[in-house]
Protein backbone atom coordinates (compact mmCIF):
# COMPACT_ATOMS: atom_id res chain seq x y z
CA UNK A 1 0.00 0.00 0.00
CA UNK A 2 1.60 3.32 -0.70
CA UNK A 3 1.33 6.24 1.15
CA UNK A 4 0.32 9.60 -0.25
CA UNK A 5 3.18 12.70 -0.44
CA UNK A 6 2.23 14.14 3.00
CA UNK A 7 1.56 17.73 1.16
CA UNK A 8 -0.63 16.27 -1.12
CA UNK A 9 -2.71 14.32 1.88
CA UNK A 10 -2.79 18.31 3.73
CA UNK A 11 -4.37 19.84 0.66
CA UNK A 12 -7.07 17.11 0.52
CA UNK A 13 -7.89 16.78 3.96
CA UNK A 14 -6.63 20.41 5.65
CA UNK A 15 -7.93 19.52 8.96
CA UNK A 16 -4.82 16.65 9.18
CA UNK A 17 -2.73 19.93 9.28
CA UNK A 18 -0.83 20.06 12.70
CA UNK A 19 -3.89 18.13 14.44
CA UNK A 20 -5.52 21.71 14.01
CA UNK A 21 -9.45 20.94 13.26
CA UNK A 22 -11.55 22.72 11.07
CA UNK A 23 -14.48 24.89 12.67
CA UNK A 24 -17.22 22.73 11.86
CA UNK A 25 -19.20 25.93 10.67
CA UNK A 26 -16.62 26.73 8.04
CA UNK A 27 -18.37 23.33 6.00
CA UNK A 28 -21.14 23.78 4.60
CA UNK A 29 -22.29 20.32 4.84
CA UNK A 30 -21.79 20.61 9.00
CA UNK A 31 -23.93 24.04 8.55
CA UNK A 32 -26.60 22.12 6.61
CA UNK A 33 -27.09 19.69 9.57
CA UNK A 34 -28.11 22.27 11.77
CA UNK A 35 -31.98 23.30 12.52
CA UNK A 36 -33.65 24.96 9.80
CA UNK A 37 -33.70 28.60 11.45
CA UNK A 38 -29.92 28.48 12.89
CA UNK A 39 -28.99 27.51 9.17
CA UNK A 40 -30.53 30.49 8.05
CA UNK A 41 -29.32 32.78 10.09
CA UNK A 42 -25.54 31.33 9.30
CA UNK A 43 -25.99 31.45 5.96
CA UNK A 44 -28.20 34.35 5.36
CA UNK A 45 -27.73 36.69 8.47
CA UNK A 46 -29.80 39.28 7.49
CA UNK A 47 -32.80 36.68 8.19
CA UNK A 48 -31.98 36.64 12.10
CA UNK A 49 -32.36 40.76 11.96
CA UNK A 50 -35.87 40.90 10.23
CA UNK A 51 -38.02 40.10 13.07
CA UNK A 52 -36.25 43.46 14.72
CA UNK A 53 -36.73 45.89 10.89
CA UNK A 54 -39.91 47.78 10.55
CA UNK A 55 -42.42 46.62 8.49
CA UNK A 56 -42.30 49.67 5.99
CA UNK A 57 -38.65 48.88 5.47
CA UNK A 58 -37.81 47.68 2.11
CA UNK A 59 -35.63 44.34 2.58
CA UNK A 60 -35.33 43.43 -0.54
CA UNK A 61 -32.03 45.20 -1.52
CA UNK A 62 -30.61 42.68 1.64
CA UNK A 63 -31.21 39.63 -0.41
CA UNK A 64 -30.75 40.18 -3.79
CA UNK A 65 -27.77 37.72 -3.82
CA UNK A 66 -29.15 34.31 -3.06
CA UNK A 67 -27.92 31.40 -3.98
CA UNK A 68 -29.10 28.14 -3.74
CA UNK A 69 -27.89 25.37 -1.43
CA UNK A 70 -26.07 23.54 -4.76
CA UNK A 71 -24.98 26.78 -5.47
CA UNK A 72 -23.30 27.51 -1.89
CA UNK A 73 -21.92 23.35 -2.12
CA UNK A 74 -20.08 24.70 -5.71
CA UNK A 75 -18.47 28.05 -4.52
CA UNK A 76 -17.55 26.06 -1.10
CA UNK A 77 -15.27 23.84 -3.40
CA UNK A 78 -12.82 26.55 -4.75
CA UNK A 79 -12.57 26.96 -1.39
CA UNK A 80 -11.39 23.43 -0.35
CA UNK A 81 -7.70 22.67 -1.83
CA UNK A 82 -7.02 19.43 -3.53
CA UNK A 83 -3.80 18.02 -5.42
CA UNK A 84 -4.95 19.70 -8.32
CA UNK A 85 -6.73 22.52 -6.67
CA UNK A 86 -4.00 24.63 -4.84
CA UNK A 87 -4.81 27.42 -2.14
CA UNK A 88 -1.07 29.12 -1.12
CA UNK A 89 -0.26 32.69 -0.63
CA UNK A 90 1.70 33.75 -3.39
CA UNK A 91 3.61 37.18 -2.67
CA UNK A 92 3.50 40.63 -1.09
CA UNK A 93 4.28 43.99 -2.79
CA UNK A 94 4.51 47.67 -1.87
CA UNK A 95 4.38 49.01 -5.37
CA UNK A 96 3.05 48.47 -8.70
CA UNK A 97 6.00 47.09 -10.42
CA UNK A 98 6.15 44.22 -7.35
CA UNK A 99 2.61 42.67 -7.95
CA UNK A 100 2.11 39.64 -9.21
CA UNK A 101 1.66 39.18 -13.14
CA UNK A 102 -1.54 37.20 -13.53
CA UNK A 103 -4.45 37.20 -15.46
CA UNK A 104 -6.79 35.31 -12.97
CA UNK A 105 -9.81 37.38 -12.14
CA UNK A 106 -8.86 39.55 -8.92
CA UNK A 107 -10.80 40.28 -6.23
CA UNK A 108 -9.36 42.54 -3.16
CA UNK A 109 -10.50 43.81 0.64
CA UNK A 110 -9.98 47.00 1.63
CA UNK A 111 -11.29 48.85 4.73
CA UNK A 112 -10.20 50.55 8.42
CA UNK A 113 -7.63 49.30 10.38
CA UNK A 114 -8.67 46.99 12.57
CA UNK A 115 -12.18 46.15 10.58
CA UNK A 116 -11.38 42.57 10.41
CA UNK A 117 -10.06 42.28 6.95
CA UNK A 118 -7.68 39.79 7.68
CA UNK A 119 -9.35 37.34 9.99
CA UNK A 120 -12.59 37.76 7.12
CA UNK A 121 -10.16 36.51 4.81
CA UNK A 122 -8.71 33.68 7.33
CA UNK A 123 -12.51 32.70 7.59
CA UNK A 124 -12.99 32.48 4.05
CA UNK A 125 -10.02 30.23 3.96
CA UNK A 126 -10.75 28.22 7.02
CA UNK A 127 -10.91 24.95 5.07
CA UNK A 128 -7.21 25.59 3.46
CA UNK A 129 -5.35 26.02 7.06
CA UNK A 130 -1.98 25.46 5.66
CA UNK A 131 -2.66 29.07 4.14
CA UNK A 132 -1.20 31.27 6.38
CA UNK A 133 -3.30 34.65 6.73
CA UNK A 134 -1.73 36.48 9.69
CA UNK A 135 -4.47 37.99 12.09
CA UNK A 136 -3.25 40.86 14.74
CA UNK A 137 -4.48 42.10 17.45
CA UNK A 138 -2.74 45.56 16.49
CA UNK A 139 -4.22 47.60 14.27
CA UNK A 140 -2.22 48.54 10.91
CA UNK A 141 -0.60 44.93 11.05
CA UNK A 142 -1.23 44.71 7.26
CA UNK A 143 1.39 46.71 5.60
CA UNK A 144 1.75 45.55 2.46
CA UNK A 145 -0.70 44.13 -0.52
CA UNK A 146 -0.94 40.39 0.35
CA UNK A 147 -1.88 38.30 -2.52
CA UNK A 148 -3.40 34.67 -2.69
CA UNK A 149 -4.17 32.41 -5.34
CA UNK A 150 -7.39 30.00 -5.33
CA UNK A 151 -5.90 27.18 -8.31
CA UNK A 152 -6.54 28.74 -12.02
CA UNK A 153 -9.87 30.38 -10.50
CA UNK A 154 -8.92 33.82 -8.81
CA UNK A 155 -6.68 35.89 -6.76
CA UNK A 156 -7.52 37.89 -3.27
CA UNK A 157 -5.26 40.47 -1.92
CA UNK A 158 -5.37 41.69 1.32
CA UNK A 159 -4.90 45.48 1.31
CA UNK A 160 -3.50 47.59 4.51
CA UNK A 161 -5.78 49.18 6.36
CA UNK A 162 -6.69 52.37 6.17
CA UNK A 163 -6.98 55.31 8.70
CA UNK A 164 -5.05 56.62 11.18
CA UNK A 165 -2.87 53.57 11.12
CA UNK A 166 -2.18 52.77 7.51
CA UNK A 167 1.15 52.66 6.48
CA UNK A 168 2.65 56.48 5.58
CA UNK A 169 2.98 55.48 1.48
CA UNK A 170 -0.97 54.10 1.45
CA UNK A 171 -2.16 56.32 -1.00
CA UNK A 172 1.19 55.42 -3.17
CA UNK A 173 0.78 51.94 -2.39
CA UNK A 174 -3.18 51.31 -2.56
CA UNK A 175 -4.79 53.82 -5.43
CA UNK A 176 -2.03 53.33 -8.27
CA UNK A 177 -3.37 49.45 -7.80
CA UNK A 178 -7.18 50.22 -7.77
CA UNK A 179 -6.43 52.39 -10.81
CA UNK A 180 -3.78 50.07 -13.08
CA UNK A 181 -5.13 46.81 -11.97
CA UNK A 182 -6.72 45.26 -15.12
CA UNK A 183 -7.94 42.36 -14.09
CA UNK A 184 -9.82 43.53 -10.77
CA UNK A 185 -12.79 42.40 -11.30
CA UNK A 186 -14.29 44.05 -8.06
CA UNK A 187 -13.34 45.66 -4.36
CA UNK A 188 -14.87 44.72 -0.70
CA UNK A 189 -14.88 47.71 1.40
CA UNK A 190 -15.38 46.30 5.10
CA UNK A 191 -17.17 49.15 7.69
CA UNK A 192 -17.20 47.76 11.15
CA UNK A 193 -21.25 46.93 12.15
CA UNK A 194 -19.64 47.79 16.04
CA UNK A 195 -19.53 51.82 14.73
CA UNK A 196 -21.07 51.40 11.50
CA UNK A 197 -19.39 53.44 8.62
CA UNK A 198 -16.67 56.36 9.92
CA UNK A 199 -15.69 59.21 8.37
CA UNK A 200 -12.54 57.19 6.81
CA UNK A 201 -15.29 54.78 5.03
CA UNK A 202 -17.07 57.77 3.48
CA UNK A 203 -13.56 58.50 2.35
CA UNK A 204 -12.90 55.15 1.03
CA UNK A 205 -16.67 55.02 -0.68
CA UNK A 206 -15.70 58.29 -2.77
CA UNK A 207 -12.77 56.70 -3.79
CA UNK A 208 -13.82 53.91 -5.56
CA UNK A 209 -16.81 55.71 -7.02
CA UNK A 210 -14.48 58.11 -8.34
CA UNK A 211 -12.37 55.49 -10.14
CA UNK A 212 -15.57 53.80 -11.54
CA UNK A 213 -14.95 50.43 -9.35
CA UNK A 214 -17.15 48.44 -9.04
CA UNK A 215 -17.19 47.19 -5.09
CA UNK A 216 -19.32 45.95 -2.51
CA UNK A 217 -20.04 46.88 1.07
CA UNK A 218 -19.24 44.46 3.98
CA UNK A 219 -20.44 44.61 7.25
CA UNK A 220 -18.15 42.76 9.85
CA UNK A 221 -18.22 41.60 13.27
CA UNK A 222 -21.73 41.24 13.51
CA UNK A 223 -21.29 39.05 16.78
CA UNK A 224 -20.67 41.62 18.66
CA UNK A 225 -23.69 44.09 17.91
CA UNK A 226 -26.68 43.85 19.36
CA UNK A 227 -29.44 43.89 16.36
CA UNK A 228 -30.40 47.37 18.35
CA UNK A 229 -26.86 48.87 17.32
CA UNK A 230 -26.58 46.75 14.20
CA UNK A 231 -29.59 47.50 12.42
CA UNK A 232 -29.46 51.42 12.53
CA UNK A 233 -25.83 51.15 11.28
CA UNK A 234 -27.18 48.77 8.82
CA UNK A 235 -29.68 51.29 7.61
CA UNK A 236 -27.64 53.88 7.47
CA UNK A 237 -25.39 52.07 5.03
CA UNK A 238 -27.94 50.99 2.96
CA UNK A 239 -29.22 54.53 2.69
CA UNK A 240 -25.53 55.84 1.73
CA UNK A 241 -25.20 52.89 -0.91
CA UNK A 242 -29.29 54.17 -2.42
CA UNK A 243 -28.27 58.00 -2.06
CA UNK A 244 -24.34 58.64 -2.71
CA UNK A 245 -23.08 55.60 -5.03
CA UNK A 246 -23.53 54.41 -8.85
CA UNK A 247 -20.84 51.46 -8.49
CA UNK A 248 -21.75 49.61 -5.23
CA UNK A 249 -23.77 46.77 -5.52
CA UNK A 250 -27.08 47.18 -3.68
CA UNK A 251 -26.80 44.60 -0.85
CA UNK A 252 -24.17 45.03 1.74
CA UNK A 253 -23.15 41.63 3.32
CA UNK A 254 -22.91 40.66 7.11
CA UNK A 255 -20.48 38.54 8.08
CA UNK A 256 -18.58 37.25 11.29
CA UNK A 257 -15.27 35.47 10.74
CA UNK A 258 -15.80 34.00 14.26
CA UNK A 259 -19.38 32.34 13.56
CA UNK A 260 -18.42 31.94 9.95
CA UNK A 261 -22.19 33.84 9.58
CA UNK A 262 -22.39 35.04 5.97
CA UNK A 263 -18.94 33.51 5.38
CA UNK A 264 -20.57 31.01 2.73
CA UNK A 265 -22.98 33.57 1.14
CA UNK A 266 -19.73 35.47 0.64
CA UNK A 267 -17.49 32.33 -0.72
CA UNK A 268 -20.46 31.84 -3.25
CA UNK A 269 -20.44 35.81 -4.23
CA UNK A 270 -16.97 35.87 -4.82
CA UNK A 271 -17.49 32.82 -6.69
CA UNK A 272 -19.71 34.19 -8.90
CA UNK A 273 -18.15 37.78 -9.56
CA UNK A 274 -15.27 36.23 -10.62
CA UNK A 275 -16.86 34.15 -13.27
CA UNK A 276 -16.45 30.64 -11.20
CA UNK A 277 -19.97 30.13 -10.60
CA UNK A 278 -22.76 30.37 -12.29
CA UNK A 279 -26.08 30.62 -10.10
CA UNK A 280 -28.61 27.77 -10.68
CA UNK A 281 -31.25 29.56 -9.53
Amino acid sequence: MFLRHPRLLLRSQPWLLLGRSVHSPASFHQVSLLPERKRQGVVFPFSALEGHLDRRVDREDFRLFHPSEEDLRRAEELFTPSARHDILYTSSAVRMDHVPVTQLPEVCFIGRSNVGKSSLIRALFSLAPHVEVRVSKTPGHTKKMNFFQVGRAFTLVDMPGYGHKAPRDFVDMVEPYLQARKNLVRTFLLVDGFVGPQKADLIAVEMCEEFGLPYVMVVTKIDKVRPGLLLPHLLQLQSLIKTQTKYCYAQPFLVSSIHFSGVHLLRSFIAHVTGNLQLSS
